[in-house]
C-alpha cells in the first residue's frame, strides 16, 4: 500500500508532462523524506522557532494515540477483569512483561526495575507507534486526492502545507536527539540515584589506576558519554529514512524511464517489472525494521542505564 500510494504522490507532483521542466528524482525524494515547512507559523521565541510542522504534528498524534490506546485498554481491562477474552489487554500486557523481565530487570537489577521499566515501556510503545505510522500513506493519499480533486494550494494554505514532507517522526534526526536526551539524562540519574551524585561520575574511570592513565582515561570516558546518545540519534533516524528513500528511488525510476523514451508505456513496464515488486519487498522488510529499531532503541537504552547502576559490574 506504501508502495502504490507513493507512486501516486510522486506522479502527482512530477509536474510532467504538464511543464517542460525535467524530472528531478533527487529532488522529490528529499522532498518527501524531509522536514516540511511550517504549517503554522508562530513567533520566535529566544531565538527558537516554535512554528509547527508536520513532523511536529505527527508526534502530537503519535503521543495522543499512545496515550489513548493505553489508557482505554488498561481501564478496560480493569473493568472488565477478563484476562482472556479482552485482546489488546492481553498482548499489553506481554509486552510490558516481556519488558519489564526481558529487558530491564536483567540489566538494571531486581531492586531498580520498577523504577525504569515505566520509561522503557514508553520508549518502546513510542517509537514503534511513530515507525508504524510513518508507513501509512496518509498525508500521500491527501496529496493525491489533492492533485485530482481538491487543488488546494501548496503553499498558502494550511492543508496544501501540510501535503509536502514525508510523516515519519522517528527520521528526523530532532525527533532521535531528543529521545536521546531523555536516555542521556536518565543515565545520570540512574548512576546518581544508586551512588550518589559525585559517586557517579567518579565511577565513570575504575578507581586504583597509576594517574597518568587517568589523564587519557576520562577524556575517553567522558566522550563515550557522548556517543552513545549520538549514536542512538543517528541509528533510529537514518534506518527510518533509509527505506523510505530506498523506495521512492525504485518508484522515481519509473518516471525516469519514461523521461528518457518519450513514452508512459515505457515507464509503466519498467515499474510493473522493476519498481513495484522491488518496492513492494522493501515495504515488507520495512514492516520488520519498525519493530526492531524500537527493540534496538529501547535495548540500548536499559544497557546504558544498567551500566551505570552497576557500574562495578
Amino acid at each position: 500500500m506504501l508502495s502504490t500510494v507513493a507512486l501516486g504522490t510522486v506522479g502527482a507532483s512530477v509536474g510532467y508532462p504538464a511543464d517542460d521542466k525535467p524530472f528531478d528524482a533527487g529532488e522529490k525524494i528529499i522532498g518527501h523524506v524531509s522536514n516540511s515547512e511550517p504549517i503554522i507559523n508562530l513567533p520566535k521565541l529566544m531565538g527558537i522557532d516554535f512554528s509547527i510542522t508536520k513532523h511536529v504534528l505527527m508526534i502530537w498524534l503519535v503521543a495522543a494515540i499512545v496515550f489513548a490506546g493505553v489508557t482505554w485498554i488498561v481501564r478496560r481491562r480493569l473493568r472488565r477483569g477478563d484476562a482472556v477474552s479482552f485482546r489488546p489487554g492481553t498482548a499489553l500486557e506481554i509486552v510490558t512483561g516481556y519488558i519489564r523481565d526481558s529487558i530491564v530487570l536483567p540489566n538494571v537489577g531486581a531492586k531498580w526495575v520498577n523504577t525504569w521499566a515505566p520509561l522503557i515501556l514508553t520508549f518502546f510503545l513510542f517509537i514503534f507507534t511513530a515507525n508504524l505510522i510513518g508507513l501509512i500513506p496518509i498525508f500521500d493519499v491527501l496529496h493525491v486526492a489533492n492533485h485530482w480533486i481538491f487543488h488546494a494550494d501548496m503553499h498558502h494554505s494550511v492543508f496544501g502545507r501540510m501535503l509536502e514532507g514525508g510523516t515519519t517522526a522517528t527520521a528526523n534526526f530532532n525527533v532521535t536527539a531528543g529521545l536521546a536526551l531523555v536516555t542521556f539524562i536518565s543515565i545520570i540519574i540512574a548512576g546518581s540515584k544508586a551512588h550518589g551524585f559525585i559517586n557517579h561520575w567518579k565511577n565513570i574511570v575504575p578507581p586504583g589506576l597509576a594517574w597518568p592513565i587517568y589523564i587519557l582515561l576520562i577524556p575517553i570516558e567522558i566522550m563515550g558519554m557522548l556517543i552513545k546518545p549520538f549514536a542512538l540519534t543517528m541509528r533510529l533516524a537514518a534506518n527510518m529514512t533509509g527505506g523510505h528513500i530506498a523506495i521512492l528511488a525504485l518508484l522515481c525510476f519509473i518516471f525516469i524511464i519514461t523521461e528518457m523514451f518519450h513514452s508512459a508505456l515505457w515507464g509503466m513496464g519498467a515499474g510493473l517489472i522493476i519498481s513495484l515488486p522491488l518496492a513492494v519487498g522493501i515495504s515488507g522488510l520495512e514492516l520488520i525494521i519498525v519493530l526492531v529499531q524500537a527493540y534496538v532503541f529501547t535495548l540500548l537504552t536499559t544497557v546504558f542505564i544498567g551500566l551505570a547502576i552497576n557500574v562495578h559490574h
